[in-house]
C-alpha cells in the first residue's frame, strides 16, 4: 500500500505504481467523491480529449475522405479506395 502526504494547498501525489495500474497520465481528468469516509478518484473521459485525438489523426494523415459519393465511401470501407482525383479550383477572376 502506497502512502501519500497532503501538501499545503491540499495537494497529493498519486504514486507511479497506482498511476500505471489505472492508466492515467498528465492532463487526464478525475472525478473526486467521498464514499464512506474515503476519497475515491474515478478517471473520466471528456469530449475535448476525443476531439484532440481526432485532430492528431488528421495531422498525421490517418483519415479518409471527403467523399463525393456514397459509392466512394463504401469502396473506402471495403479497402478498394483509391484517392479520388483532385478537382481543379475553378474560380472566375
Amino acid at each position: 500500500m502506497a502512502m501519500v502526504r497532503v501538501k499545503n494547498k491540499y495537494q497529493v501525489v498519486i504514486p507511479e505504481r497506482v498511476r500505471a495500474e489505472i492508466g492515467i497520465a498528465v492532463g487526464d481528468v478525475l472525478e473526486a467523491q467521498a464514499e464512506r469516509g474515503k476519497i475515491v478518484f474515478t478517471p473520466k473521459t471528456l469530449v475535448d480529449r476525443a476531439v484532440a485525438e481526432g485532430l492528431e489523426d488528421i495531422r498525421k494523415g490517418r483519415v479518409h475522405g471527403p467523399f463525393e459519393s456514397v459509392e466512394q465511401m463504401l469502396a473506402s470501407l471495403k479497402g478498394k479506395n483509391r484517392k479520388p482525383p483532385r478537382r481543379a479550383n475553378r474560380r472566375s477572376r
